[in-house]
C-alpha cells in the first residue's frame, strides 16, 4: 500500500511538473493581419490556405522547377530573389518551412530587411557575402557579421534586421530556407521612405534627426 501511494504521489508531481513547462498560445500569423468578421459573405482568408481534399493532391502540388535558373540582378540594389513558398508549392501550406535563391551582382547586395515570421538560414554557392544581422533594442542593437564563401551557412534570427552585400568581383548566389510558409519580406528603406501614404516627413526628421529635405528626398527615391 506505501509503494501504492508513493507512486500515485509520484505521478501527480511528475505531472504537475509537466504542467508547469506546457504554454498555450494562438498559432503565428502567416499574413500581416486577418481581420475578425461575423460576416460570411466577407470571408476571404484563413490563417494560411484552405487544405484540398488529401484524396485529390498529387505530385505537382509538392513540386517546383526553376531554382537553376540565375535571377535578373539589373536593378537599383543589384540583387534578385527568387522565392518559393506556399505560393508556388502549395503543398507547403502548414508544414511551416519555404526557400529563396538570392542573385547578386558585383558590389550588389539584398539590402536591410527582416522576415516577421521566420527566420532564414543561409548557404553561399558562389561568390564572397559580408552578411549581418542587428540584435533588438534590449540587446543593445548589437551588430553580428561575418564574411561567408561558398559553403559557409549562417542564421538570421526571425524578425531581426539583417542583409547581404556582395564584396566580390563576380557574382555571388546564395540559398536560403525560412521556417515559415510564408515568412513576409519588410525591406527597410522601402517601408520607411515609400510607404503609401507616406509617413509625415516630421515624424521621419525627428526619428532619423535629418533635415526635411533630406526625408523629402528620401521619400522620392523610395
Amino acid at each position: 500500500m506505501k509503494v501504492f501511494r508513493f507512486v500515485a504521489v509520484m505521478s501527480s508531481l511528475l505531472a504537475a511538473i509537466a504542467v508547469s513547462f506546457v504554454s498555450a498560445s494562438d498559432p503565428s500569423p502567416l499574413q500581416d493581419f486577418c481581420v475578425g468578421t461575423n460576416e460570411p459573405s466577407n470571408i476571404v482568408f484563413v490563417n494560411g490556405k484552405f487544405c484540398k481534399d488529401p484524396k485529390l493532391a498529387t505530385a505537382d502540388d509538392f513540386f517546383f522547377s526553376g531554382l537553376t535558373k540565375p535571377g535578373n540582378t539589373t536593378n537599383r540594389v543589384g540583387s534578385n530573389v527568387t522565392t518559393v513558398n506556399v505560393n508556388q508549392i502549395s503543398g507547403l501550406n502548414t508544414l511551416g518551412i519555404s526557400i529563396v535563391r538570392v542573385d547578386y551582382a558585383p558590389g550588389g547586395q539584398n539590402p536591410p530587411h527582416t522576415h516577421p515570421r521566420g527566420t532564414e538560414i543561409l548557404v553561399v554557392l558562389e561568390g564572397t557575402l559580408y552578411v549581418g544581422f542587428v540584435a533588438s533594442n534590449q540587446n543593445n542593437n548589437t551588430l553580428f557579421t561575418k564574411i561567408l564563401n561558398p559553403g559557409d551557412v549562417f542564421v538570421f534570427p526571425v524578425g531581426l534586421i539583417h542583409f547581404q552585400f556582395n564584396i566580390g568581383k563576380i557574382k555571388a548566389v546564395a540559398f536560403a530556407a525560412l521556417s515559415s510558409q510564408n515568412p513576409g519580406v519588410i525591406t527597410i528603406a522601402n517601408s520607411v521612405f515609400g510607404s503609401n501614404p507616406p509617413i509625415d516627413p516630421h515624424v521621419l526628421t525627428k526619428a532619423f534627426q535629418l533635415d526635411m529635405n533630406v526625408i523629402k528626398f528620401l521619400q522620392s527615391v523610395f
